[in-house]
């Protein structure tokens, strides 16, 4: 089957009931000569506001390396079912998806590559369920581990002001100015680096920019008009969802603690780090102190790149997982592990 990355039905979809009893909907490409013990399976999970379609431009290269790649809309996504509850969407709940999705497809374990709200899921899964990972890649956020104590949202944003835009995701009224404004919305997160957007991340500033700014139906964006209205069709099914995951700091810092995860990957776990140079979510100092949970972790920065990069380094973050995968395995695939 072809993968073109214009066209999100040229992809192998499918839909699911997992045994975790939600129904998840993902892409599943299988490369030709696929062998179900010898040949990796790459899990790709998608952050905010985002899709399986996020990673378009690598599923095919990937498959045509001869990787299986298997891409979910996350839970409260596109169709993937949607909980209203915020408490649905804690990142165990989240991981043990992500396992019971592996159960289906019969992986036992995969390379898991996370962008965004799904790198930090990604590096979870890698603590809640360290025997189903190959390798991890994490994209556009650095790895922080859990914490002793529970701070407030609200408290992170009085000491880091550029945080107050998560407070008002916590609250259930963003879910309804988003919504109402949900083109401009998109057109907000998905600007290019070089837009020149009104800011937005202070605490107050984000309603008023889409309820009062039409500067933003003209931002220029990364997506095509195509993409773009994929990218909304699937969003009008609704962003409850997708905001639940910024609603769910205080019940993943319970289970966290109560399970007494272990601020540590698992110390022969390779991990690959890429971010953009630009992105103010990935900080180079909060990369590099990551090393010291994740004592087998390459970083790759790209110069000059926002958040999106897998939009804007497509080929380059393509190439350099793949430079990586090949650096672990050697050039021989055997028993399905690297």
């Amino acid at each position: 089957m072809s993968m073109d990355p214009k066209d999100p039905s040229s992809f192998n979809h499918k839909t699911a009931r997992l045994s975790t009893g939600r129904t998840y909907h993902f892409v599943d490409q299988i490369p030709g000569q696929y062998d179900a013990v010898t040949t990796p399976t790459l899990l790709c999970v998608h952050g905010f506001p985002d899709l399986w379609y996020g990673w378009r431009h690598q599923i095919g290269p990937w498959v045509k390396s001869g990787y299986r790649v298997v891409v979910p809309d996350m839970l409260g996504y596109g169709d993937t079912d949607k909980p209203f509850d915020a408490s649905e969407y804690s990142t165990k709940n989240l991981c043990a998806d992500l396992a019971a999705l592996l159960d289906f497809i019969h992986v036992e374990r995969a390379v898991v590559i996370g962008h965004d709200w799904g790198a930090f899921t990604t590096a979870r899964f890698a603590l809640w369920h360290p025997d189903r990972l190959l390798a991890a890649a994490i994209f556009s956020v650095p790895y922080t581990p859990p914490s002793k104590q529970y701070i407030p949202i609200q408290e992170v944003a009085s000491r880091a002001p550029d945080f107050g835009y998560q407070v008002y995701f916590a609250s259930q009224e963003s879910t309804q100015t988003i919504d109402a404004n949900l083109r401009r919305f998109v057109r907000l997160l998905f600007r290019r680096p070089s837009s020149k957007a009104p800011g937005f991340t202070k605490l107050g500033e984000l309603k008023a920019v889409l309820e009062k700014d039409a500067n933003l139906d003209h931002l220029d964006t990364l997506l095509t008009p195509e993409e773009f209205e994929y990218y909304l069709s699937e969003f009008r099914k609704g962003m409850n969802g997708p905001l639940n995951y910024y609603r769910t700091s205080k019940y993943r810092h319970d289970e966290e603690a109560a399970a007494k995860l272990d601020p540590k990957l698992r110390a022969n776990l390779p991990v690959l780090c890429i971010y953009g140079s630009s992105d103010p979510t990935c900080l180079e100092p909060l990369v590099k102190k990551a090393h010291k949970f994740i004592p087998n972790q390459k970083d790759v920065p790209l110069t000059g790149c926002g958040h999106w990069i897998m939009l804007e380094a497509a080929d380059q973050v393509t190439n350099a997982v793949l430079a990586w995968l090949n650096e672990l395995q050697g050039p021989k695939k055997v028993n399905g592990k690297l």
